[in-house]
């Protein structure tokens, strides 16, 4: 194998999600899909900005489909996944993600640099 393709498979898939999860189905989705491509033996790199930091939220029962929701985290936790959440948009509520999900806070900055380590991007 050419150590371009090498290189590019060592890259990440990013998952971006910025859609509301108490408002929308799709971060539900976007989380799902993530989770299969994980299970595909990839690195994903999960980014939460804006409202799907709410996909970190305690009570899953204000979100549409927080039952999955709920599943998928737990799945991830196990898995040792952080999200990248961006550092403006996390929550002052000392509540918010209670099951101790690993959190890398970034800058808005910081996601277009993400964008450009991975090999792949689904922006939900």
């Amino acid at each position: 194998m050419p150590s371009t393709e090498r290189a590019a498979q060592s890259q990440p898939v990013l998952v971006l999600i910025s859609i509301d999860p108490r408002l929308s189905h799709r971060a539900n989705e976007a989380m799902r899909i993530g989770l299969g491509v994980v299970s595909g033996e990839n690195e994903v790199v999960f980014v939460l900005i804006g409202p799907a930091v709410h996909l970190l939220d305690a009570d899953t029962e204000d979100l549409v489909d927080g039952d999955d929701i709920a599943k998928f985290r737990a799945s991830l936790r196990e898995l040792d996944i952080p999200f990248h959440v961006e550092a403006g948009a996390i929550p002052a509520d000392p509540g918010w993600n209670a099951d101790g999900h690993r959190v890398v806070p970034v800058t808005r900055e910081r996601v277009p640099e993400l964008f450009r380590e991975a090999r792949r991007a689904l922006v939900f």
